[in-house]
């Protein structure tokens, strides 16, 4: 087989043995930690990465009890936060308004992780990494850049590589999706129906 399908294919499986495995094994536990001292997660992304972090919000709080939100469950907040105060402010201004603190940690999903320089790409998530440090939560993420405000940050961050250049975007978020499921069915956060009732009691 040739051609394009054959190509991406490829590209994914190249992704897949590259991804650091002890990574994502520190990030579940990071979460699992998180979950057992009352901690929340805030999921953030734009683009691709925003539509991840609505999915991870479900599946964390369904399946793995996390105290889980995005900014995306109110967009007329995170829009009024950009009217008022511009967009490259207004991931952090909705984590400030949510009272996010040294308690709580935030993952990231997106492609370049917050460009560090001051006119790069995903300025928002830039400030917003940079607030969470300040305030000392927790800072995780999957993203496709290594020089990234996220990757050079983070205390738990997953960067996929092995790829090539026109195709960072697509695999980054592919990849997004595939750890949102490999977190959530992992038996160190996956909770049984029991342990649902348990928690939630």
């Amino acid at each position: 087989m040739t051609g394009h399908t054959a190509s991406f294919l490829a590209w994914v499986a190249r992704c897949a043995m590259e991804i650091d495995q002890r990574g994502i094994e520190d990030m579940v536990q990071c979460l699992r930690l998180l979950r057992q001292k009352g901690g929340r997660l805030f999921v953030v992304g734009v683009g691709g990465g925003a539509a991840n972090a609505a999915h991870a919000v479900n599946d964390l709080r369904k399946i793995a009890g996390l105290e889980a939100y995005s900014p995306w469950d109110s967009p007329s907040e995170l829009t009024a936060w950009t009217n008022d105060d511009a967009w490259a402010n207004s991931i952090k201004r909705w984590l400030q308004s949510s009272r996010m603190t040294s308690h709580d940690a935030m993952l990231v999903f997106s492609v370049t992780g917050g460009d560090t320089g001051l006119d790069g790409r995903s300025p928002s998530i830039r400030t917003a990494v940079e607030y969470a440090l300040e305030i000392g939560a927790a800072i995780l993420g999957v993203v496709g850049s290594p020089t990234g405000t996220t990757a050079l940050c983070g205390r738990h961050v997953v960067v996929v590589s092995g790829y090539e250049e026109h195709l960072q975007s697509a695999l980054t978020e592919s990849f997004q999706c595939v750890l949102i499921h490999l977190l959530v069915s992992h038996p160190d956060l996956r909770l049984s129906e029991a342990d649902r009732q348990h928690l939630w009691s």
